[in-house]
């Protein structure tokens, strides 16, 4: 049985992201990418071993209405990953372009993207440093997406309500956001409270009116 290459098988990524692309898409899939490709090859390859869940410049619009790509898109876990070369981004940048790297970036946060740069230079001589890193991100993610998934709907919901919040919740706050009576809303509370996702905030005292996130829940928030 015949072992196609790593070229081979981008080819035919490549191909077919150029049919799903809009026009705007597909003329920065005909560019030149070199940069792409030796991030495949050196980082994300070896770990993933498939295109699956990946997206090529993939597109994204600034609130003005300007668009912008993200050279490697993975859906699962929104990262985004780029590779940057040093005489592209640093030696004849300019104040404007800059200035729009910046704006860039942080829309990509509010869009829930992750964004992950590589430098040519890394890949290129410190390709097992760069493998290590996208193994590691992706176990971390993979463990908090098993953890997430533990939690019911309501149990979701009211966790999310208390990150929002910013201040211990109460159960009339959980009655409210999940729309149910007290005896439910205290169901789920104490459920949080056993999987030490939520902690009373007087914890010595027999009732309890409110409670707080604990520390230890952050895997689970990075999911939710």
């Amino acid at each position: 049985m015949r072992v196609f290459s790593f070229e081979e098988q981008f080819d035919v990524f490549l191909q077919q992201q150029k049919k799903e692309a809009s026009s705007r898409r597909l003329e920065m899939l005909e560019r030149d990418l070199s940069g792409t490709i030796k991030m495949f090859r050196e980082a994300l390859w070896p770990i993933f071993q498939t295109f699956e869940g990946f997206i090529l410049e993939y597109e994204l619009v600034l609130p003005n209405g300007v668009h912008f790509f993200i050279d490697v898109f993975y859906a699962p876990f929104r990262f985004g990953f780029e590779c940057e070369g040093f005489s592209a981004h640093a030696e004849t940048i300019s104040r404007d372009r800059f200035n729009f790297e910046k704006t860039r970036i942080r829309h990509m946060l509010l869009s829930g993207c992750v964004y992950i740069p590589f430098s040519w230079d890394e890949l290129d001589k410190k390709g097992l440093q760069c493998r290590s890193f996208v193994q590691e991100l992706l176990l971390r993610n993979r463990n908090s997406l098993a953890m997430t998934e533990q939690l019911s709907i309501y149990e979701r919901e009211v966790l999310r309500n208390a990150i929002w919040f910013q201040r211990p919740i109460r159960l009339v706050d959980v009655c409210k956001c999940l729309g149910k009576r007290r005896d439910f809303a205290c169901k789920v509370i104490k459920s949080l409270v056993a999987k030490g996702i939520l902690q009373a905030t007087v914890p010595t005292s027999i009732r309890h009116h409110a409670y707080v996130v604990q520390p230890n829940a952050i895997e689970y928030l990075r999911s939710i």
